[in-house]
């Protein structure tokens, strides 16, 4: 029994032998250490705190009080700083007010546009070109700004869709499209034909009789047709004695060399060209005396809205006019330059170019030769023919006042 007693004590030795006597005695110690080091590091960083806090409290205390005595310093209290911003502040929008008010009750001057004026390249319009080249519209206070073609009928519907201020255009063109667009009314005869409208024919028709079952080139349903239709009538032939063809003056030339027409109504510098193929005048509105006339007229609106610059249009037009009747060669230098057209074929033979005397005459009622006397002649063919069934009030169609109000100028 002892033998056993003392081997269980002798195993019991050696299992408490297998720990080693420095950790028993080192782990204690790493233990207290670890603990008292993260125990002073908690109590530095909590003192850290409440230092920073504390020396934070007093500067910015400082800094606050500084700028206090500061503002004081400059007679201001923190109070009547912000009372006084509050009052600049409220003085620049007073200011700002003042400002804008002044300037909306100052007109803005505003560049007009210019008036946009369409005409033919016929000898009866080149005075416009003429006040454009030499300045003469912009001396008398407007902006023109010119458009010229050739095709007549598209020239018109693109003044009555707006496109255009004003047109030069015939009196038998003006009266017809009044009809469809009363819309505007004549301020100024630009001309007269005595001869520059011409009927040109083949070589081989040499009297007016000879037309009879030949076909007539013509600008049907304008003045054109009155033209040659009162042609037929003086040599007591009629338009069923004829065919009549739509053509433009400008095509006439072709047509007649290539045989389309045997003869059609033209004018320079068309003319011309029809002449060289070999063409002949054949009758001229120098036959029909004050038949076929040339106006500017102009929109309602425009006439409404913009009367002053409609004003200086007309005398820009009549100053040119008293400049190419005193520098004729000059004159034509000028229109040649611009339409790009041969120096001799710009004439004023067959043609009078109508001035401020002979404009008031032609818009007095009971003239002679008075535009409304004429402008019904066309009504009543046009109205005829059936070309149109109405046509508005040839009164209300002119305008005289602005060549009576140039005319009362000049007598001041």
């Amino acid at each position: 029994m002892n033998s056993s007693l003392l081997q269980r004590i002798q195993n019991k030795s050696q299992k408490t032998q297998k720990i080693p006597v420095r950790l028993l005695l080192v782990v204690p110690f790493v233990l207290q250490i670890f603990w008292a080091v993260g125990l002073v590091g908690y109590i530095s960083y909590r003192s850290g705190q409440k230092a920073a806090e504390d020396m934070a409290k007093p500067l910015m205390t400082e800094i606050g009080d500084r700028l206090l005595k500061l503002l004081r310093r400059v007679g201001f209290s923190l109070k009547m700083f912000l009372k006084k911003i509050w009052f600049v502040l409220f003085g620049l929008v007073i200011a700002n007010c003042l400002l804008w008010g002044c300037q909306a009750s100052t007109p803005l001057t505003v560049k007009p546009a210019p008036l946009k004026v369409a005409f033919t390249s016929f000898v009866g319009n080149y005075p416009a070109i003429i006040a454009q080249e030499k300045s003469f519209f912009k001396q008398q206070g407007v902006d023109v700004e010119l458009i010229y073609g050739d095709f007549v009928q598209s020239q018109q519907a693109d003044f009555s869709a707006g496109k255009y201020d004003g047109i030069g255009l015939t009196l038998g063109d003006f009266i017809i499209l009044s009809a469809n667009n009363p819309n505007m009314q004549a301020v100024l005869v630009a001309d007269e034909t005595n001869g520059a409208d011409v009927i040109v024919a083949q070589p081989d028709i040499q009297t007016v009789a000879d037309l009879k079952g030949k076909k007539i080139g013509s600008n049907l349903g304008g003045f054109s047709e009155v033209f040659v239709t009162e042609m037929l009538n003086q040599f007591n032939l009629t338009t069923d004695d004829v065919s009549l063809v739509k053509f433009d003056a400008l095509e006439i030339p072709e047509r007649l060399a290539s045989n389309a027409i045997q003869a059609g109504h033209t004018w320079e510098p068309f003319l011309s060209e029809a002449i060289k193929k070999g063409a002949r005048p054949l009758f001229t509105s120098k036959q029909t005396p004050g038949l076929i006339s040339d106006l500017v007229a102009f929109r309602n609106e425009t006439i409404r809205d913009r009367p002053e610059a409609i004003r200086s249009f007309v005398r820009g037009w009549l100053q040119a006019l008293d400049f190419w009747e005193n520098n004729l060669q000059a004159g034509n230098e000028i229109i040649a330059k611009k339409l790009n057209i041969p120096l001799e074929t710009i004439s004023l033979d067959g043609i009078n170019l109508t001035n401020l005397q002979e404009n008031q005459r032609f818009f007095k009622a009971d003239s002679s030769n008075s535009i409304y006397d004429f402008a019904k002649i066309y009504a009543d063919f046009f109205i005829r023919s059936g070309n149109v069934t109405r046509i508005p009030d040839i009164k209300s169609l002119f305008n005289s006042s602005f060549l009576m109000i140039f005319a009362q100028h000049l007598a001041l």
